[in-house]
């Protein structure tokens, strides 16, 4: 009785029901995210699992919510869980960093030190003399753990800030040369995504 009162109110309509709306729209649009991305990965194990808690949250919270809409400013909050859901979802999955990337850099420049940098770090790479109808050139392939993408290219701007560069994802890696590191599975990486937002990052 005192909760039917309660949910009568109009700081419960204005505020409370508002802000779970959102709340709810966030889990379920980024882990929806979430799961596109471990799908494009090939994470068969993690892309079911994160469906399932996707899907729940869908029918236990928003087909509730959907039944009784009543307040326009829910279809505002409604909204805004979803832009900020795919916002989080974005960001959660560019922290997973999960799998492998082709990166790709052609240049007219001397590669030496480039070439030279990028082993001594660990990274497997391949040099291959090239013809671009203008200049004699030079390709360089190394195929690295998304993880260390940004360091690499670091490198590559360090090294050869004028080169022209590609990154493509891989599924799928034999062998290879890689710097020593640890597997990192995306229950760790939420882990280590929850301790960030505890640092303030």
């Amino acid at each position: 009785m005192i909760l039917e009162t309660f949910m009568q109110t109009s700081i419960f309509n204005w505020v409370i029901m508002p802000l779970l709306i959102v709340i709810s729209r966030i889990f379920d649009v980024s882990l929806g995210t979430l799961r596109v991305v471990f799908i494009a990965k090939g994470l068969k194990k993690w892309a079911p699992l994160v469906g399932f808690f996707e899907v729940l949250i869908w029918i236990i919270v928003i087909r509730q919510l959907f039944s009784a809409f009543e307040n326009p400013i829910w279809y505002v909050a409604y909204a805004a869980g979803f832009a900020l859901g795919t916002y989080l979802g974005i960001y959660m999955s560019e922290k997973f960093s999960t799998g492998e990337v082709l990166v790709r850099v052609i240049t007219h420049h001397n590669t030496t030190i480039l070439l030279k940098d990028l082993r001594e770090k660990g990274f497997g790479v391949t040099a291959v003399d090239s013809q671009d109808g203008i200049a004699k050139t030079k390709v360089i392939f190394t195929v690295i753990p998304e993880k260390f993408l940004k360091e690499v290219i670091k490198t590559i701007k360090s090294a050869n800030p004028k080169a022209f560069y590609t990154i493509e994802s891989i599924r799928r890696v034999n062998e290879g040369i890689f710097p020593a590191h640890k597997k990192r599975e995306p229950i760790l990486a939420i882990a280590g995504l929850i301790n960030g937002f505890r640092k303030g990052k």
